[in-house]
């Protein structure tokens, strides 16, 4: 999944909670999934499909395809939806965002560096991870 949304000036992308880049709000989200998607299949060999929502058509869907063996799904919203509606797939980007938020420093932009807010992301997940494995292990008995 590579799905960017922004947050006070800096755009976080997510690409299926396997690599997580926080990068200044100067490129566009286009640009910035190229470069993302591209460290991600280089450290993901097996990885063939992604997930991206409507703003990620274009040229992207073809560079995927042609550089980088990828197969990019847009998840598009139905013109006959009206208000919020879940869309397929996208909740779990969200899921990812809210997880992230629910820790008091990531919830604003303190961080004064991008490499700064990148470990307070990586701390985040750990912690995450580290409570489902001990819940796991606890259901097991």
């Amino acid at each position: 999944m590579a799905l960017l949304g922004a947050d006070q000036g800096r755009h976080r992308g997510s690409a299926a909670a396997i690599t997580y880049r926080t990068r200044s709000s100067a490129p566009g989200d286009r640009a910035a999934a190229k470069v993302l998607l591209e460290r991600v299949t280089d450290a993901h060999h097996r990885l063939e499909l992604v997930w991206a929502d409507g703003g990620y058509t274009g040229s992207l869907v073809e560079h995927c395809l042609a550089a980088l063996a990828l197969v990019l799904a847009i998840v598009k919203r139905s013109d006959d939806m009206h208000g919020f509606v879940v869309l397929p797939k996208r909740w779990i980007v969200e899921r990812l965002f809210a997880h992230l938020m629910r820790r008091r420093r990531l919830a604003r932009d303190f961080e004064r560096s991008t490499s700064s807010a990148e470990a307070m992301i990586y701390w985040s997940m750990t912690m995450i991870m580290t409570r489902r494995l001990a819940r796991s292990r606890s259901a097991r008995g």
